[in-house]
């Protein structure tokens, strides 16, 4: 592994591959169920009590239709520490660590996946399979998802 390479950890929602910068999960868990909030959009779950972390569930398969959204023993969980707050997310499972260099990416498509090319580092191949790379800081943190106070981002301060 050169110093340039980065680790991502592999995830699948519906029938595309997608990853995620490793260092910022917490650690990946089975689906429990969750306390509902009032008038949260429906890919918000609610919200688990995680060793006296109240942690919100966002589940990527709604928030972008792909995928089964089944809720059963294979439901996996990928909790993440993101702007120091913890966040979890829905995925359909959970594939392997791989290990990228810039080299390995290739800019992401302007069309044609669930996510907007905002949310996205780029491309990569890998074993045959194409992975979508997500910038999952940025997507975490989007007004989109409105997990964040729009108050605690430097750039809503007047």
């Amino acid at each position: 592994m050169t110093a340039e390479a980065q680790e991502f950890l592999t995830f699948t929602l519906g029938d595309e591959n997608y990853a995620l910068d490793i260092l910022t999960v917490k650690e990946i868990r089975g689906y429990e169920s969750v306390t509902k909030i009032a008038n949260a959009p429906p890919f918000i779950k609610g919200v688990i009590n995680l060793r006296g972390d109240i942690v919100p569930i966002v589940d990527l398969r709604i928030k972008f239709n792909v995928g089964k959204v089944t809720y059963d023993e294979f439901t996996i969980v990928i909790v993440l520490h993101i702007h120091s707050r913890i966040v979890g997310i829905v995925v359909d499972g959970v594939s392997d660590v791989v290990s990228l260099t810039k080299e390995q990416l290739r800019p992401p498509p302007d069309f044609g996946v669930a996510f907007n090319s905002r949310y996205l580092l780029g491309l990569a191949t890998v074993n045959e399979h194409m992975i979508i790379l997500v910038d999952i800081n940025e997507l975490i943190s989007s007004e989109e998802l409105g997990l964040f106070e729009t108050a605690e981002s430097p750039a809503a301060k007047p």
